[in-house]
């Protein structure tokens, strides 16, 4: 089955849905925001701290991960009026999103995996100027598994052989 993933279709989708999906994006934004913020010491608090301090697009990374997340998730919530539908390439390609996400924002010298295959002056080097595309990427994902889990939505079922 074909399905447009344009922004049209997604908005048509979201204009539909029930209340409890609005609860659930509003309930999951401050904790996507929480979970990649605070690890990545965004969010200041005294459990993490950054040897490089965050960049300007550091912030509207995370605001925009945590919106698509909390989108994403409330696409599960389950909508009686809606058929069963499951998209695990949607699923993937959000999860490998967030992830990336994670990887974009984070200290590049508190990133482990680029610490130990670079150094500290490599991780500065290589992988922080790296971290803007890895950001467009992982926001690009994360849009692609929104409007695919929109889409399935808004299609309508077609029976075979009807």
């Amino acid at each position: 089955m074909s399905v447009s993933r344009s922004p049209r279709a997604a908005w048509a989708a979201l204009r539909c849905w029930p209340t409890r999906r609005w609860i659930a994006v509003a309930s999951a934004t401050p904790a996507a925001t929480l979970a990649l913020g605070v690890p990545t010491a965004l969010i200041p608090t005294p459990l993490f701290s950054r040897s490089v301090p965050p960049t300007w697009w550091n912030y509207p990374v995370l605001v925009i991960t945590a919106l698509l997340s909390a989108v994403v998730l409330a696409t599960y919530v389950r909508d009686p009026a809606v058929p069963l539908g499951d998209d695990a390439t949607a699923r993937s390609l959000g999860s490998f999103g967030a992830v990336l996400s994670f990887l974009a924002v984070g200290c590049p010298v508190c990133n482990k995996a680029a610490l130990l295959l670079l150094g500290a002056s490599g991780a500065l080097s290589y992988w922080a100027p790296l971290q803007p595309l890895v950001a467009v990427v992982s926001l690009a994902l994360l849009t692609e598994a929104a409007l695919r889990r929109l889409a399935t939505e808004a299609a309508c079922p077609v029976r075979p052989g009807a």
